[in-house]
């Protein structure tokens, strides 16, 4: 079961989800004021939460995390059961216990997340926080369920078949990963099933502030058998580690004494995000040349697009997640329009190649495997 049709305005039809009539009555002031959105109903607690989404078949939730009797990630697990497809947007707040609850939530099926404002001086600065990190979410996830041609959003390019590049010499030195809405889940299918013995280094960005991407890799570290971390400046960047870009900082890599070093910076942002894909990808394609394999799975946006083509045109290899399996066809998307995918795979499919197609480290002498 999926949720029902969008208003006859064509606006997307969200339901409000919180304990907090503060956040309650700003969330809504801040979705009722854009033209192509429409509250179609509140709820204090996931137990309501539930059920009116059966009563009013909404196009999208807004979901806390922590509420009385039925917490969000209780009512992400319900909801998931009769509506898979149904966009939930939890929110969060910049804390260790609320990352580590968002990850919760995401793992259970949540679409994505916004943090709650902290720190701000005004209600007016407050809406502006909730508004710029939510409607775009909510335009993005939404975009499948709407009519090609609606105002709110348009159809992602279609793929085009990829346009030459020169030949690639020798094995891939490094594989790099791009990922932002629904990254934690496909990063979570794709890492765990790479082989221990992997001869290359992984980096990876995936959109996510500070705390948030050192809990992420705690989390991967536990299901890989790579060893994940989150990146810290100088960090040698060596096989069979998997380095995630921290929060808040680009993630580049240096040459350092015949090896390579992580090196992060407060650079502007790129496409609204630090960390941004095209930054590493950039970097990984200078110390590597042809010999990067670059991964761009789910998100929105367009960041990765241009990295990927600097990779090709250095011979190196681009993979793109499909759209049937990607939460937002933003990124992987832009990638395959530009032509700029050397495969398009489904997330189910991405570990079994990059095993086959990355070297491995040969196993010591006298040793079975």
């Amino acid at each position: 079961m999926t949720s029902g049709p969008t208003s006859p305005s064509g606006r997307i039809r969200v339901l409000v989800v919180d304990d907090s009539v503060v956040i309650r009555r700003l969330v809504t002031d801040v979705l009722s004021a854009h033209p192509q959105v429409e509250v179609v109903g509140i709820a204090q607690n996931g137990r309501v939460a539930v059920e009116k989404v059966a009563e009013l078949s909404p196009d999208a939730v807004t979901m806390d995390i922590e509420m009385p009797e039925m917490n969000g990630i209780q009512a992400v697990r319900l909801l998931r059961r009769t509506h898979p497809r149904l966009p939930i947007v939890m929110f969060s707040t910049l804390t260790e216990r609320g990352a580590s609850a968002t990850l919760d939530a995401l793992a259970a099926g949540a679409s994505d997340y916004v943090t709650k404002p902290a720190n701000v001086g005004s209600v007016a600065e407050s809406q502006q926080s909730v508004r710029e990190q939510l409607i775009p979410k909510l335009m993005a996830l939404c975009a499948r369920r709407r009519a090609a041609g609606d105002v709110v959003a348009r159809p992602a390019e279609p793929p085009r078949q990829a346009t030459p590049r020169p030949t690639r010499h020798g094995p891939f030195g490094v594989l790099a990963i791009g990922c932002s809405t629904g990254g934690p889940d496909a990063l979570s299918t794709v890492l765990p099933h790479l082989p221990g013995d992997l001869a290359v280094p992984v980096l990876v960005v995936q959109h996510m502030p500070p705390l948030f991407t050192r809990m992420l890799a705690q989390r991967l570290d536990g299901a890989c058998r790579l060893q994940v971390v989150e990146a810290t400046e100088g960090e040698p960047v060596v096989p069979g580690k998997v380095l995630i870009a921290q929060g808040g900082y680009h993630l580049e890599v240096r040459p350092r004494s015949g090896s390579m070093i992580a090196h992060l910076t407060e650079d502007p942002p790129e496409n609204f995000c630090r960390p941004a894909v095209d930054v590493l990808f950039r970097s990984v394609c200078s110390a590597y040349r042809d010999r990067v394999l670059a991964v761009v799975l789910t998100g929105m946006g367009r960041d990765g697009e241009q990295g990927a083509r600097l990779i090709r045109s250095a011979g190196g290899e681009v993979f793109a997640q499909d759209e049937a399996s990607s939460v937002v066809w933003g990124m992987p998307g832009a990638v395959a329009a530009a032509g700029q995918a050397d495969r398009i795979l489904p997330l189910s499919q991405i570990a079994t190649e990059l095993s086959t197609v990355l070297p491995r480290r040969a196993a010591p002498v006298g040793v079975n495997r």
